[in-house]
């Protein structure tokens, strides 16, 4: 990863922290989700438009995608 700086004016940067503290998320994945929303994914990869769409905060939820996408078994 590369780290870099930015400038906000004050009320951006109390406005992104909230927006951060009510996702229950840092700035910085903030404002790299906000990235890939307005950055065209990689046409050669069409998949990747979904990549990071889905956070459960489970570690194990590669083992159970169907249920988190389609919903539980009924």
């Amino acid at each position: 990863m590369i780290r870099t700086q930015i400038s906000l004016s004050e009320q951006d940067y109390a406005a992104a922290k909230q927006e951060a503290a009510r996702l229950g998320i840092s700035l910085a994945e903030l404002l790299r989700r906000s990235l890939r929303a307005v950055i065209p994914p990689d046409e050669s990869k069409p998949w990747m438009r979904y990549a990071g769409m889905v956070e459960t905060g489970d570690s194990r939820s590669s083992e159970r995608i169907d249920e988190i996408v389609y919903g539980p078994e009924r």
